[in-house]
């Protein structure tokens, strides 16, 4: 429908490829950060580069204090594999326990890439890139993010790392990739169970099937863990941080374990775990709303849309309620058949983007105008890939442990009810919530504040999608302060689908971590500046 654009996680929005698995042509609503994709999307991919990414690896050493992440030995830069690098980058290990309560146990080898600062004699320290997903790799975020960020680097050296979730498809077994049942919305409380029980079923097959140990170590807690013991392997008594996306989470969960540890936090387009995921998804019902307006809008003024001089929103409301009533079946190349009810639609249909001179809303719109007429092409693709997807164990390991889950039928019944009320189009049960229901594992990284004292004012910076969960995190904090950008994407220091980096976002987000200076609460950055 969009064309190949999608990332996973590349974590909610209804603002770009943030929901979509790579290879799963859309870009989706409402539902806040996806973990990376399955083996089954990885074809779908441009071709690999010529020395493929590195992957985490599992040894059965062990060497670290049961108390800190002390590493055995100074890390030991080397070149770094691959094409096309920034200049001066150089590569790095570090090994953290698989299981950090047994600290002694299997240890797991993480990547590392370092831009050292260019100006070595006014060098602040180092900024460690937390990238999103989750399961993106953070050491190709540095690479990607590399040319906006010349001014800082002057001061500071910019780091990035793959967390312990990337590169799973080498390291858990083929059961937890399995994709099973497609994800509907439940009529009723026995419907509910039923779907509880086959995903819980799927985590228990895979969980039995691992004999590694990280199916059990993939939350964010355990991310955060990492992160300490690449403070300590770089030497640094304080970090300066650059959080995207799902990289919220682990953040956060840092900032709870050793706020200390944090010199400067810049947030951007992070999702606010710390308030509860239902939170989350009600506070961005409103955004989606006012974003399905603005396609309206459009909608009403260009000519190019098919909807152009229909009421779209009863169009659109009219297709919902006929697919919930007697949803059709589709199939796609990638994910085999499946069914298209109203509640995907609301969830997972609608194409916030507009995307370059507005092309992304003009496919979408002809996708709706067919479906209306029995074509359902342009929506099978990234339907059936994401609800199959997120039946995943492997993929929920990531993110269910982060207290993803509905705590019961009652609270999906709650939540239902109140995203429809703040978004009549848009709104419905959380797919990811429901998901994640029913995770057969004690909740690892429970939402909950971060410590009142401490802690830095962070800086956080959004687009028309993603500014309100920022502030809702970056808010938690006293005298921080989130910039808006007056535009759509997502991550706003990285040039990608969105278009280039925000030169205006990335000034602001450099005299914040080199001075420690805030902008004026208030502040918008718009697109071009």
């Amino acid at each position: 429908m969009y064309g190949k654009i999608g990332s996973l996680f590349t974590g909610l929005v209804a603002a770009s490829a943030l929901l979509v698995p790579a290879g799963v042509p859309s870009p989706a609503t409402s539902l806040p950060f996806s973990p990376a994709p399955s083996p089954a999307t990885e074809s779908a991919r441009a071709p690999a580069p010529a020395s493929p990414p590195p992957t985490p690896s599992l040894s059965a050493s062990a060497s670290a204090s049961p108390e800190t992440a002390s590493p055995t030995k100074r890390l030991e830069w080397k070149a770094c594999a691959g094409e096309n690098l920034p200049e001066g980058i150089r590569c790095a290990t570090v090994t953290v326990p698989v299981d950090w309560r047994k600290p002694r146990g299997r240890r797991l080898t993480l990547d590392l890439a370092r831009l050292p600062a260019t100006e070595p004699a006014n060098r602040i320290g180092s900024v460690l890139q937390i990238p999103g997903g989750p399961g993106n790799e953070g050491v190709e975020d540095l690479k990607r993010s590399a040319p906006g960020l010349t001014e800082l680097r002057r001061r500071f050296d910019l780091v990035g790392y793959n967390p312990r979730n990337t590169g799973l498809r080498e390291r858990l077994p083929a059961v937890c990739w399995e994709m099973g049942t497609q994800l509907l919305e439940p009529r009723d409380r026995e419907e509910y169970r039923a779907q509880v029980a086959k995903v819980k079923a799927a985590a228990r097959e895979c969980r039995d099937a691992d004999s590694s140990g990280l199916f059990d170590n993939l939350d964010s807690l355990s991310v955060a863990r990492d992160m300490e013991a690449v403070r300590v392997a770089l030497g640094e008594r304080r970090l300066s941080f650059m959080a995207n996306s799902y990289g919220g989470v682990p953040v956060a969960a840092y900032a709870r374990l050793f706020p200390e540890r944090i010199r400067a936090m810049y947030l951007d387009g992070t999702v606010d775990q710390v308030n509860g995921w239902a939170k989350v998804h009600l506070d961005h019902a409103a955004v989606g709303e006012r974003t399905f307006g603005r396609f309206v809008a459009w909608c009403a003024a260009d000519s190019a849309c098919a909807l152009h001089g229909e009421d779209v929103g009863a169009v659109w409301r009219a297709l919902v309620e006929k697919l919930d009533r007697s949803p059709i079946p589709i199939s796609s190349p990638e994910f085999g058949e499946g069914k298209l009810a109203g509640w995907h639609l609301k969830l997972i249909g609608f194409q916030a983007n507009p995307g370059p001179d507005n092309a992304w809303w003009v496919a979408f719109s002809t996708s709706v105008d067919k479906l209306r007429n029995g074509d359902a092409s342009g929506f099978a693709e990234f339907v059936n890939g994401n609800s199959r997807i997120w039946a995943t164990p492997a993929l929920r390991a990531m993110t269910c442990p982060d207290d993803r889950g509905f705590t019961g039928y009652a609270q999906f019944r709650d939540v239902s009810r109140r995203m429809r009320e703040a978004s009549p189009h848009l709104g419905a049960a959380p797919f990811d919530m429901l998901a994640c229901s029913g995770w057969p594992r004690p909740v690892a990284n429970p939402s909950r504040p971060l410590p009142v004292r401490g802690l830095p004012p962070f800086l956080g910076a959004g687009t028309w999608t993603d500014h309100t969960m920022t502030a809702s995190l970056a808010g938690t904090v006293p005298g921080s302060v989130t910039v808006q950008y007056d535009g759509p994407g997502h991550v706003l220091y990285m040039p990608g689908n969105n278009g280039p980096a925000s030169r205006c976002v990335i000034g602001h987000a450099t005299r914040y971590l080199v001075d420690l200076t805030l902008p004026a609460p208030g502040t918008v950055c718009r697109p071009g500046e």
